[in-house]
């Protein structure tokens, strides 16, 4: 009877046989995969949580949409700056009876609340995170972190006194295929890892459909090195196990985003420009390894390179995608010796129905209710952060710097 391979799991090879009979028996078995891997966990819906949002832009749609999606949530307040914003956003998503608030103090203050989602300007991450924390709620904080490492470090001293959940919003992370990666190094298969090349980039993308917001200094404060920097740098040191940054060289530039024909129909965009729109580093990591970084909002490629994790017994190569977004560009192939041969094998791509949205609140809920770790713990991020506030002090002081993380 022959056998022709058609698939696999992460872990299990599947073949069928060339009769009728067998072939659909193992069309059963790959739905049955299928099935476990977008198998729900019960959930408790006896007692409800009440969530509020803070900040109601583009991405508190995402947030809105995925809470209504579960239910053990209730939506019960929103807060913004701009008059009748907030109200207007929970009509058009059919939340109408939300308490809405022109400040998150007023609402922390005035609504009993479980849990919030920070999704304000990268300005004001540290600010709300640290008043819902005191007032004892716990907190899905937006991307990036914060704007600085001193902002991180107020951060988690207020997540230690309050005791409550916080966790930081890098959906990547479930993606089956970003955990891959981390099994791979894990495995052990690369030996000991020594240099990474990281980054991605959008050859025209600076995120100017939503207005102006990322790009002011006043709310952006940091661009496409926090925008999107972030996932990227997550996506490898999550993979190595957070080693501590020791000393950044980092460069930032903003050629495109100052120039008035770059926006073709708001010209005037330009003159508020106040980020960065690319940035590159040379770190210095914990367990002497070099991670050489860079990422950008717009530039004159389509791609600055696919990220590279070399170690002393073989080599992974993550493929970039042309508009980076904290996904896997392609098949990623590792480059090892065997027997003495020079030999690839390549890992595909896990296809997945996963919502990264979806799972990334739902673990964040699941980790209040059920007492649990933070599923994107503040005590890694801040070595994300870190890096960050290096970069942009480095850049601004043209010379190498050693990051210094106090004791929290």
């Amino acid at each position: 009877m022959v056998q022709y391979y058609i698939g696999a799991t992460p872990d299990i090879k599947i073949y069928y046989t060339n009769n009728e009979r067998g072939f659909y028996m193992a069309e059963d078995i790959l739905n049955r995969f299928k099935e476990d891997q977008l198998e729900a966990k019960e959930i408790d819906t006896g007692k409800k949580l009440r969530v509020g949002i803070i900040g109601t832009g583009w991405i508190a749609e995402a947030h809105v949409l995925s809470y209504k999606k579960m239910p053990d949530v209730e939506i019960v307040a929103g807060a913004d700056l701009i008059p009748g914003k907030a109200e207007a956003f929970f009509e058009r998503y059919g939340v109408p009876d939300a308490l809405c608030f022109e400040s998150h103090t007023e609402m922390l203050n005035s609504v009993e609340l479980d849990a919030v989602s920070v999704c304000t300007y990268n300005s004001t991450h540290a600010e709300c995170t640290i008043d819902a924390l005191n007032k004892g709620v716990h907190v899905m904080l937006e991307k990036p972190m914060c704007v600085t490492l001193d902002e991180a470090v107020e951060i988690m001293r207020a997540e230690k006194k309050s005791g409550k959940v916080l966790s930081i919003g890098f959906q990547p992370r479930f993606d089956p295929n970003m955990k891959k990666i981390k099994e791979i190094v894990e495995s052990g298969v690369l030996g000991k890892i020594y240099y990474i090349q990281t980054g991605g980039g959008r050859r025209r993308g600076i995120p100017t459909p939503y207005g102006t917001s990322f790009i002011e200094k006043d709310k952006g404060a940091i661009g496409a090195l926090g925008d999107i920097g972030c996932y990227s740098l997550d996506m490898v040191l999550n993979a190595i196990g957070y080693p501590k940054p020791l000393t950044v060289s980092g460069y930032t530039s903003d050629f495109f985003g100052k120039r008035p024909d770059y926006y073709k129909n708001h010209p005037e965009y330009a003159e508020v420009f106040g980020v960065d729109d690319f940035a590159a580093a040379f770190v210095r990591l914990e367990g002497d390894i070099i991670l050489d970084f860079r990422i950008a909002w717009a530039m004159n490629i389509d791609t600055p390179g696919d990220t590279i994790i070399l170690g002393t017994e073989g080599g992974l190569r993550i493929p970039s995608t042309e508009c980076w977004n904290g996904s896997v560009g392609g098949a990623m192939k590792i480059y090892h010796d065997v027997a003495g041969s020079q030999v690839e094998t390549e890992i595909p791509i896990i296809e997945s129905n996963i919502d990264l949205f979806d799972a990334k609140l739902r673990s964040f809920l699941d980790a209040i209710k059920e007492d649990g770790p933070s599923p994107v713990p503040s005590g890694q991020i801040i070595y994300n952060q870190a890096i960050i506030d290096g970069i942009a002090k480095s850049a601004a002081a043209g010379r190498e710097i050693e990051i210094e993380i106090p004791e929290i």
